[in-house]
């Protein structure tokens, strides 16, 4: 299965960039991720949690990152085993570039493969699955980047108008963006 798209982010390409790398950030973003650690100089190990069709597996895995081009461009590739249910491949090429109106376009080309159990259930299922789990990968991360953003911005209004009560309100997920990032 193979897919193409693209998103546009509003922030700036170095906040998507940092995400990209953040084991936090990116376990916040895989559907189903129970942990994911490690660094990407050395790649991450994850716990994924997922349900196709009939099977439900535990996929145990790495994620590695190749083709480094700093701030612009990077693949990441994974591989997970699932026991039984058998097995899922599969890379994200993501290129990033600056909108002339602000923001970033976060660019991807999705390849998955599947074996075992998994493979019995035909490819329409296959292709639905992985087409419908790379866009809410990446509807997740923009959700993620984005909303650091936003909730910066409400809470500098919010802070001139209510002072205190802001922190309370919007602290949490800017506190979690924040120190993700390492701001």
């Amino acid at each position: 299965m193979q897919l193409t798209d693209s998103r546009e982010i509003n922030t700036d390409r170095a906040t998507v960039w940092a995400a990209l790398l953040s084991a936090e950030v990116l376990k916040e973003c895989v559907p189903g991720c129970k942990e994911m650690y490690g660094t990407p100089e050395d790649g991450f190990e994850a716990t994924v949690v997922q349900k196709v069709g009939p099977v439900k597996a535990t996929f145990k895995g790495a994620v590695s990152f190749s083709d480094i081009v700093e701030g612009e461009a990077l693949t990441l590739t994974g591989e997970g085993k699932g026991g039984a249910a058998g097995f899922a491949k599969g890379g994200a090429k993501v290129t990033l570039e600056d909108l002339p109106e602000g923001g970033t376009r976060l660019s991807y080309d999705v390849e998955a493969k599947v074996g075992g159990k998994l493979a019995q259930l035909g490819s329409r299922i296959i292709d639905g699955f992985a087409k419908k789990m790379a866009d809410q990968f990446f509807e997740n991360f923009q959700n993620a980047v984005e909303g650091s953003s936003e909730a910066e911005d409400a809470e500098e209004q919010a802070g001139d108008r209510a002072g205190d009560q802001a922190d309370e309100q919007t602290g949490e997920k800017k506190g979690w963006f924040k120190k993700v990032l390492g701001s």
